[in-house]
């Protein structure tokens, strides 16, 4: 009996709320001669300040055709803004700025609702050793990683060498399917120079660029290394969780004019993995053992800098100079 009066009493102060909220828009209204759209677009910024607050607002709204905004064809968003100004009663000649800037915002909504459609494909997609493009990408990554020794053959305990469990790596990337081996490619590839680095400080840590009076300020003894490819594919696997729970969005709607594309993606998994080796390193964990724990606490930090809405992470490597900063 406690139990139902506490979701009735729960019920009743969302709804009460709701009401709240609907008369206070309704007054603010009347008071600026503005929809709530406008007070948004012209008092706030852009980036994911402003597109998160048109964002909710969409979805907040009793009109169905607001609702359904944010999940339109990217073909149709010029002329959603048109039906949205309509139904405000917006005269575009009057408000010009007003339909640019719902305009860039819906591009970065829809464009991320988008973005998770096709990372969650390639993850879906097992690595075939059959297809040719994906043997491909394969002896690529190898072929960046160590440009300077050549793969004895495709089945080959050589692959442990790049962090991989076996002699044969498509047995590793089930967890992500095509996901993870796209990643680590597009670091290898892209930035093969940071790669390479974090490929041989994960295999002989204390050989890293920290200098000596680094290792001994930060009392890093132990300096446990660990599997280069495994920690890539557990890193992807860190991304797409944080793109599909939209902990991504303050980042790509602070650093994406437009639509985040897969391109945004992978550089965002590329500075993930920058930064988690510097962690793993300043961790100075006791065993390889202590890899959740260490992860664990990366995710916490990483979640915590991105409920900044001015938040963008600050990739400073080839591979992401691409993003824009807005």
């Amino acid at each position: 009996m406690k139990h139902f009066l506490r979701m009735l009493i729960q019920v009743c102060l969302y709804f009460y709320c709701k009401f709240l909220w609907r008369c206070l828009k309704f007054v603010m209204r009347k008071l600026t001669g503005r929809c709530e759209l406008q007070r948004i677009c012209y008092s706030t910024k852009p980036g994911a300040s402003r597109t998160m607050k048109i964002e909710t607002s969409l979805r907040d709204s009793k009109s169905k055709l607001l609702q359904t905004s944010v999940s339109v064809h990217s073909d149709a968003i010029e002329k959603t803004i048109e039906d949205i100004m309509e139904l405000k009663k917006i005269n575009p000649d009057v408000n010009p700025q007003l339909g640019i800037s719902l305009q860039a915002c819906l591009l970065q909504i829809v464009g991320y609702r988008n973005l998770i459609a096709d990372v969650e494909k390639l993850r879906r997609e097992p690595y075939d050793s059959d297809n040719p493009q994906h043997e491909e990408m394969l002896l690529k990554l190898w072929k960046f990683l160590k440009p300077n020794t050549p793969l004895e053959s495709r089945i080959s305990k050589q692959w442990c060498e790049i962090g991989f469990q076996g002699d044969d790596p498509k047995t590793d990337f089930r967890g992500m399917g095509l996901l993870g081996l796209y990643n680590l490619q597009y670091f290898a590839e892209r930035d093969p120079a940071a790669a390479q680095q974090v490929l041989s400080d994960s295999l002989h840590p204390k050989c890293s660029k920290f200098s000596k009076a680094e290792w001994e300020k930060k009392r890093m003894e132990k300096a446990i290394g660990y599997s280069f490819a495994i920690v890539g594919i557990n890193i992807t696997d860190l991304a797409y969780n944080l793109l599909v729970s939209g902990a991504l969005k303050t980042h790509f709607y602070n650093i994406a004019p437009e639509a985040p594309t897969l391109s945004h993606f992978q550089q965002t998994f590329c500075y993930l993995m920058h930064e988690f080796h510097k962690f793993w390193i300043e961790e100075d964990p006791m065993d390889i053992m202590e890899f959740n724990r260490v992860r664990e606490k990366f995710r916490k930090r990483i979640i915590k800098q991105l409920q900044n809405p001015d938040m963008a992470l600050c990739p400073h490597f080839a591979a992401s100079e691409g993003l824009i900063n807005m």
